[in-house]
Protein backbone atom coordinates (compact mmCIF):
# COMPACT_ATOMS: atom_id res chain seq x y z
CA UNK A 1 0.00 0.00 0.00
CA UNK A 2 2.83 2.37 0.92
CA UNK A 3 4.48 1.63 -2.41
CA UNK A 4 1.26 2.40 -4.31
CA UNK A 5 0.88 5.68 -2.39
CA UNK A 6 4.43 6.68 -3.29
CA UNK A 7 3.73 5.96 -6.93
CA UNK A 8 0.59 8.09 -6.79
CA UNK A 9 2.48 10.98 -5.19
CA UNK A 10 5.23 10.68 -7.79
CA UNK A 11 2.73 10.70 -10.65
CA UNK A 12 0.88 13.63 -9.12
CA UNK A 13 4.09 15.65 -8.81
CA UNK A 14 5.08 14.80 -12.37
CA UNK A 15 1.71 15.90 -13.74
CA UNK A 16 1.82 19.09 -11.64
CA UNK A 17 5.32 19.88 -12.85
CA UNK A 18 4.27 19.36 -16.47
CA UNK A 19 1.23 21.59 -15.97
CA UNK A 20 3.26 24.34 -14.31
CA UNK A 21 5.92 24.23 -17.02
CA UNK A 22 3.26 24.47 -19.73
CA UNK A 23 1.65 27.39 -17.92
CA UNK A 24 5.00 29.21 -17.60
CA UNK A 25 5.66 28.76 -21.34
CA UNK A 26 2.14 29.96 -22.12
CA UNK A 27 2.59 33.08 -20.00
CA UNK A 28 5.96 33.79 -21.62
CA UNK A 29 4.36 33.45 -25.04
CA UNK A 30 1.55 35.82 -24.02
CA UNK A 31 4.09 38.32 -22.69
CA UNK A 32 6.05 38.13 -25.93
CA UNK A 33 2.86 38.57 -27.94
CA UNK A 34 1.85 41.60 -25.87
CA UNK A 35 5.31 43.07 -26.26
CA UNK A 36 5.14 42.62 -30.02
CA UNK A 37 1.76 44.36 -30.28
CA UNK A 38 3.18 47.46 -28.59
CA UNK A 39 5.31 48.26 -31.63
CA UNK A 40 3.49 49.15 -34.84
CA UNK A 41 4.02 47.33 -38.08
CA UNK A 42 3.34 48.56 -41.62
CA UNK A 43 -0.04 47.40 -42.85
CA UNK A 44 0.44 48.74 -46.38
CA UNK A 45 3.49 49.93 -48.37
CA UNK A 46 2.94 51.99 -51.51
CA UNK A 47 5.17 53.80 -53.99
CA UNK A 48 3.91 57.38 -54.32
CA UNK A 49 2.43 58.19 -57.70
CA UNK A 50 3.80 61.15 -59.64
CA UNK A 51 1.58 63.77 -61.24
CA UNK A 52 1.32 67.44 -62.10
CA UNK A 53 -0.11 69.83 -59.55
CA UNK A 54 -0.75 73.59 -59.20
CA UNK A 55 0.37 75.40 -62.34
CA UNK A 56 1.96 72.23 -63.72
CA UNK A 57 4.87 71.25 -61.45
CA UNK A 58 5.57 67.58 -60.73
CA UNK A 59 4.94 66.04 -57.31
CA UNK A 60 4.97 62.64 -55.68
CA UNK A 61 1.70 62.02 -53.83
CA UNK A 62 2.12 59.46 -51.01
CA UNK A 63 -1.29 60.28 -49.49
CA UNK A 64 -4.25 61.28 -51.65
CA UNK A 65 -3.46 58.84 -54.46
CA UNK A 66 -3.48 55.05 -54.10
CA UNK A 67 -3.85 55.66 -50.38
CA UNK A 68 -6.80 58.01 -50.65
CA UNK A 69 -6.51 59.43 -47.13
CA UNK A 70 -5.33 58.67 -43.60
CA UNK A 71 -7.76 60.36 -41.22
CA UNK A 72 -7.25 63.19 -40.29
CA UNK A 73 -4.78 63.63 -43.20
CA UNK A 74 -6.19 64.22 -46.67
CA UNK A 75 -3.08 64.56 -48.84
CA UNK A 76 0.71 64.78 -48.82
CA UNK A 77 2.59 66.14 -51.84
CA UNK A 78 6.38 65.99 -52.23
CA UNK A 79 7.74 68.58 -54.66
CA UNK A 80 11.19 67.81 -56.08
CA UNK A 81 13.99 67.60 -55.58
CA UNK A 82 14.24 69.60 -58.80
CA UNK A 83 16.70 72.12 -60.21
CA UNK A 84 15.07 74.73 -62.42
CA UNK A 85 16.82 76.68 -65.12
CA UNK A 86 16.13 80.43 -65.35
CA UNK A 87 12.46 81.11 -66.11
CA UNK A 88 11.32 77.49 -65.56
CA UNK A 89 9.99 77.53 -61.97
CA UNK A 90 6.25 76.95 -61.69
CA UNK A 91 4.01 77.60 -58.70
CA UNK A 92 0.34 77.50 -57.82
CA UNK A 93 -1.30 80.82 -58.77
CA UNK A 94 -4.51 82.08 -57.15
CA UNK A 95 -6.81 79.31 -55.89
CA UNK A 96 -9.34 78.95 -53.03
CA UNK A 97 -9.41 76.72 -49.92
CA UNK A 98 -12.11 76.01 -47.34
CA UNK A 99 -12.60 73.48 -44.54
CA UNK A 100 -9.08 72.22 -43.84
CA UNK A 101 -5.46 73.21 -43.18
CA UNK A 102 -2.43 73.25 -45.46
CA UNK A 103 1.03 72.69 -43.99
CA UNK A 104 3.92 73.78 -46.24
CA UNK A 105 7.44 72.64 -45.33
CA UNK A 106 10.22 74.11 -47.48
CA UNK A 107 13.39 72.00 -47.68
CA UNK A 108 15.23 73.92 -50.39
CA UNK A 109 14.51 77.05 -52.40
CA UNK A 110 11.99 79.75 -51.50
CA UNK A 111 8.21 80.07 -51.76
CA UNK A 112 6.24 83.30 -51.65
CA UNK A 113 2.61 83.42 -50.62
CA UNK A 114 -0.21 85.94 -50.71
CA UNK A 115 -3.87 85.66 -49.80
CA UNK A 116 -7.16 87.51 -50.05
CA UNK A 117 -6.99 88.52 -46.37
CA UNK A 118 -3.91 90.64 -47.06
CA UNK A 119 -1.32 88.22 -45.69
CA UNK A 120 1.96 87.76 -47.57
CA UNK A 121 5.48 86.53 -46.99
CA UNK A 122 8.40 84.45 -48.19
CA UNK A 123 9.12 80.96 -46.86
CA UNK A 124 12.84 80.14 -46.80
CA UNK A 125 14.61 76.77 -46.47
CA UNK A 126 13.53 74.98 -43.30
CA UNK A 127 10.46 77.16 -42.77
CA UNK A 128 6.99 75.79 -42.09
CA UNK A 129 3.70 77.51 -42.82
CA UNK A 130 0.63 76.11 -41.06
CA UNK A 131 -2.38 77.71 -42.74
CA UNK A 132 -5.86 77.18 -41.36
CA UNK A 133 -8.12 77.92 -44.33
CA UNK A 134 -11.24 77.57 -42.19
CA UNK A 135 -14.15 79.54 -43.63
CA UNK A 136 -12.24 80.21 -46.81
CA UNK A 137 -9.44 82.15 -48.42
CA UNK A 138 -7.97 82.69 -51.88
CA UNK A 139 -4.29 81.84 -51.79
CA UNK A 140 -1.33 82.09 -54.20
CA UNK A 141 1.86 80.05 -53.75
CA UNK A 142 4.66 80.93 -56.15
CA UNK A 143 8.40 80.26 -56.29
CA UNK A 144 10.54 83.03 -54.81
CA UNK A 145 11.54 85.81 -57.22
CA UNK A 146 15.17 84.63 -57.13
CA UNK A 147 14.23 81.10 -58.22
CA UNK A 148 11.85 82.33 -60.92
CA UNK A 149 14.44 84.67 -62.40
CA UNK A 150 17.72 82.77 -61.95
CA UNK A 151 16.58 79.19 -61.48
CA UNK A 152 17.76 76.98 -58.64
CA UNK A 153 16.92 73.97 -56.53
CA UNK A 154 13.48 73.46 -55.02
CA UNK A 155 12.11 70.81 -52.68
CA UNK A 156 9.33 70.74 -50.15
CA UNK A 157 6.12 69.20 -48.91
CA UNK A 158 2.50 70.19 -48.52
CA UNK A 159 0.26 68.29 -46.12
CA UNK A 160 -3.52 68.73 -46.01
CA UNK A 161 -5.06 68.24 -42.56
CA UNK A 162 -8.82 67.95 -42.22
CA UNK A 163 -10.65 70.15 -39.74
CA UNK A 164 -13.43 68.86 -37.47
CA UNK A 165 -16.94 69.99 -38.40
CA UNK A 166 -17.01 72.50 -35.53
CA UNK A 167 -13.88 74.25 -36.89
CA UNK A 168 -14.52 74.25 -40.63
CA UNK A 169 -15.80 77.81 -40.65
CA UNK A 170 -13.32 79.40 -38.23
CA UNK A 171 -11.52 82.54 -39.45
CA UNK A 172 -8.42 81.83 -41.57
CA UNK A 173 -5.11 81.83 -39.69
CA UNK A 174 -1.41 81.59 -40.56
CA UNK A 175 1.51 80.30 -38.53
CA UNK A 176 4.69 81.13 -40.47
CA UNK A 177 7.50 79.52 -38.50
CA UNK A 178 11.17 80.24 -39.33
CA UNK A 179 13.65 77.38 -39.41
CA UNK A 180 15.60 78.59 -36.38
CA UNK A 181 12.52 78.52 -34.13
CA UNK A 182 11.53 74.92 -34.95
CA UNK A 183 12.94 72.54 -32.30
CA UNK A 184 15.58 70.01 -33.33
CA UNK A 185 15.99 66.90 -31.17
CA UNK A 186 19.10 64.74 -31.31
CA UNK A 187 20.08 61.45 -29.70
CA UNK A 188 23.00 61.35 -27.25
CA UNK A 189 25.30 59.69 -29.76
CA UNK A 190 24.27 62.16 -32.48
CA UNK A 191 23.05 59.54 -34.96
CA UNK A 192 19.37 60.55 -34.76
CA UNK A 193 18.19 64.06 -35.78
CA UNK A 194 14.50 64.99 -35.55
CA UNK A 195 12.86 68.23 -36.65
CA UNK A 196 9.77 68.56 -34.45
CA UNK A 197 7.19 70.34 -36.61
CA UNK A 198 4.26 69.10 -34.52
CA UNK A 199 4.08 66.86 -31.47
CA UNK A 200 7.07 65.70 -29.44
CA UNK A 201 10.27 63.70 -29.93
CA UNK A 202 13.28 62.99 -27.70
CA UNK A 203 12.02 65.45 -25.09
CA UNK A 204 11.50 68.34 -27.51
CA UNK A 205 8.02 69.84 -28.01
CA UNK A 206 6.81 71.66 -31.12
CA UNK A 207 6.07 75.38 -31.07
CA UNK A 208 3.33 75.19 -33.72
CA UNK A 209 -0.25 74.93 -32.42
CA UNK A 210 -2.62 72.36 -33.92
CA UNK A 211 -6.39 72.07 -33.64
CA UNK A 212 -6.33 68.29 -33.25
CA UNK A 213 -3.49 66.25 -31.68
CA UNK A 214 -0.90 65.72 -34.44
CA UNK A 215 2.65 64.44 -34.76
CA UNK A 216 4.74 65.72 -37.70
CA UNK A 217 8.40 64.72 -37.48
CA UNK A 218 11.20 64.96 -40.04
CA UNK A 219 13.56 62.17 -38.93
CA UNK A 220 17.16 61.82 -40.14
CA UNK A 221 19.01 58.58 -39.31
CA UNK A 222 22.68 57.84 -39.91
CA UNK A 223 23.52 54.51 -41.68
CA UNK A 224 22.54 51.47 -39.62
CA UNK A 225 20.85 53.56 -36.91
CA UNK A 226 17.62 52.41 -35.26
CA UNK A 227 15.11 54.87 -33.79
CA UNK A 228 11.84 54.06 -32.01
CA UNK A 229 9.31 56.89 -31.67
CA UNK A 230 6.36 56.60 -29.25
CA UNK A 231 3.04 57.07 -31.07
CA UNK A 232 -0.19 57.41 -29.05
CA UNK A 233 -2.33 54.30 -29.41
CA UNK A 234 -5.34 56.18 -30.79
CA UNK A 235 -3.34 57.88 -33.58
CA UNK A 236 -3.49 56.81 -37.21
CA UNK A 237 -0.58 57.75 -39.42
CA UNK A 238 2.07 57.00 -42.00
CA UNK A 239 5.82 57.10 -42.59
CA UNK A 240 7.15 58.51 -45.86
CA UNK A 241 10.75 57.88 -46.95
CA UNK A 242 11.88 60.99 -48.81
CA UNK A 243 15.61 60.37 -48.96
CA UNK A 244 17.72 57.21 -48.85
CA UNK A 245 16.41 53.81 -47.80
CA UNK A 246 15.75 51.79 -44.68
CA UNK A 247 13.28 49.63 -42.78
CA UNK A 248 9.90 50.57 -41.33
CA UNK A 249 7.94 49.06 -38.46
CA UNK A 250 8.25 46.08 -36.18
CA UNK A 251 8.56 43.67 -39.12
CA UNK A 252 11.35 45.76 -40.69
CA UNK A 253 9.54 46.39 -43.97
CA UNK A 254 12.09 47.54 -46.53
CA UNK A 255 11.33 50.97 -48.00
CA UNK A 256 13.16 53.42 -50.26
CA UNK A 257 12.81 57.00 -51.43
CA UNK A 258 9.26 57.72 -52.61
CA UNK A 259 7.57 54.93 -50.63
CA UNK A 260 5.04 55.36 -47.84
CA UNK A 261 4.00 52.91 -45.14
CA UNK A 262 0.64 53.06 -43.35
CA UNK A 263 1.07 52.46 -39.63
CA UNK A 264 -0.65 49.48 -38.02
CA UNK A 265 -1.87 49.56 -34.42
CA UNK A 266 0.51 49.82 -31.49
CA UNK A 267 2.23 52.20 -29.10
CA UNK A 268 5.44 53.06 -30.93
CA UNK A 269 7.06 52.90 -34.37
CA UNK A 270 10.49 51.55 -35.26
CA UNK A 271 12.64 53.01 -38.06
CA UNK A 272 16.06 51.88 -39.23
CA UNK A 273 18.48 53.26 -41.82
CA UNK A 274 20.08 50.81 -44.24
CA UNK A 275 23.62 49.76 -43.36
CA UNK A 276 25.36 51.95 -45.95
CA UNK A 277 22.92 54.81 -46.46
CA UNK A 278 21.31 57.59 -44.47
CA UNK A 279 17.53 57.85 -44.48
CA UNK A 280 15.08 60.71 -43.97
CA UNK A 281 11.53 59.90 -43.00
CA UNK A 282 8.44 62.01 -42.41
CA UNK A 283 6.51 60.40 -39.55
CA UNK A 284 3.04 61.92 -39.50
CA UNK A 285 0.21 60.76 -37.24
CA UNK A 286 -2.81 62.16 -35.46
CA UNK A 287 -6.17 61.54 -33.84
CA UNK A 288 -8.76 60.47 -36.44
CA UNK A 289 -11.81 62.73 -36.70
CA UNK A 290 -14.14 59.88 -37.75
CA UNK A 291 -16.49 62.31 -39.47
CA UNK A 292 -18.11 62.18 -42.92
CA UNK A 293 -16.04 63.81 -45.66
CA UNK A 294 -17.32 65.54 -48.78
CA UNK A 295 -14.54 66.98 -50.92
CA UNK A 296 -14.14 68.51 -54.34
CA UNK A 297 -10.94 70.18 -55.49
CA UNK A 298 -9.88 72.83 -52.96
CA UNK A 299 -12.91 72.39 -50.68
CA UNK A 300 -13.27 69.76 -47.93
CA UNK A 301 -16.52 69.78 -45.96
CA UNK A 302 -18.90 67.26 -44.35
CA UNK A 303 -21.80 67.36 -46.84
CA UNK A 304 -22.24 67.94 -50.57
CA UNK A 305 -24.53 70.87 -49.81
CA UNK A 306 -21.62 72.54 -47.97
CA UNK A 307 -19.38 71.96 -51.00
CA UNK A 308 -21.97 73.60 -53.27
CA UNK A 309 -22.15 76.55 -50.89
CA UNK A 310 -18.34 76.86 -50.94
CA UNK A 311 -18.36 77.04 -54.75
CA UNK A 312 -21.18 79.61 -54.68
CA UNK A 313 -19.30 81.73 -52.14
CA UNK A 314 -16.10 81.58 -54.19
CA UNK A 315 -17.82 82.43 -57.47
CA UNK A 316 -19.69 85.33 -55.89
CA UNK A 317 -16.44 86.77 -54.56
CA UNK A 318 -17.12 86.18 -50.86
CA UNK A 319 -13.68 84.57 -50.42
CA UNK A 320 -12.05 87.68 -51.85
CA UNK A 321 -9.29 88.10 -54.42
CA UNK A 322 -5.62 89.07 -54.60
CA UNK A 323 -4.20 91.93 -56.63
CA UNK A 324 -1.78 90.80 -59.32
CA UNK A 325 -3.54 87.56 -60.27
CA UNK A 326 -3.11 88.20 -64.02
CA UNK A 327 0.63 88.64 -63.59
CA UNK A 328 0.93 85.35 -61.66
CA UNK A 329 -1.03 83.44 -64.29
CA UNK A 330 1.13 85.01 -67.01
CA UNK A 331 4.31 84.03 -65.15
CA UNK A 332 3.04 80.45 -64.88
CA UNK A 333 2.20 80.33 -68.59
CA UNK A 334 5.65 81.70 -69.44
CA UNK A 335 7.38 79.11 -67.24
CA UNK A 336 5.47 76.29 -68.94
CA UNK A 337 6.52 77.64 -72.34
CA UNK A 338 10.13 77.82 -71.20
CA UNK A 339 10.02 74.22 -69.89
CA UNK A 340 8.65 73.02 -73.22
CA UNK A 341 11.43 74.85 -75.04
CA UNK A 342 14.14 73.24 -72.91
CA UNK A 343 12.49 69.80 -72.93
CA UNK A 344 11.90 69.67 -69.17
CA UNK A 345 8.11 69.50 -69.58
CA UNK A 346 8.36 66.47 -71.83
CA UNK A 347 10.94 64.75 -69.61
CA UNK A 348 8.90 65.34 -66.47
CA UNK A 349 5.89 63.83 -68.22
CA UNK A 350 7.84 60.56 -68.59
CA UNK A 351 8.48 60.28 -64.82
CA UNK A 352 6.97 57.28 -63.12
Amino acid sequence: VAMHASIRVYLYCAVLQTFLQARIEEEEEEATSCSMTKSRGVKKLVTAQQQREGGGFMVRRPIGGEISECDPFLMLDHLGPVEYKPGEAIGAPDHPHRGFETVTYVVEGTSQHKDSAGNSGVLKPGWVQWMTAGSGVVHAEMPGDDVMKNGGKSEGFQLWVNLPAKDKMVPPRYQDTPDETIPIATSQEGKVWVKVIAGEALGKNAVIETRVPIMYLDIHLQPGTVFVQPVPEDYSGFAYVWRGAGFLGSEKTQAEMGQVGLLDQGLDFRMEASANEEVRILLIAGTPLKEPISRYGPFVMNTWEEIQQAFADYQSGKLGSIAGADERYAATKSAKKQQMATGRWQEDGKMK
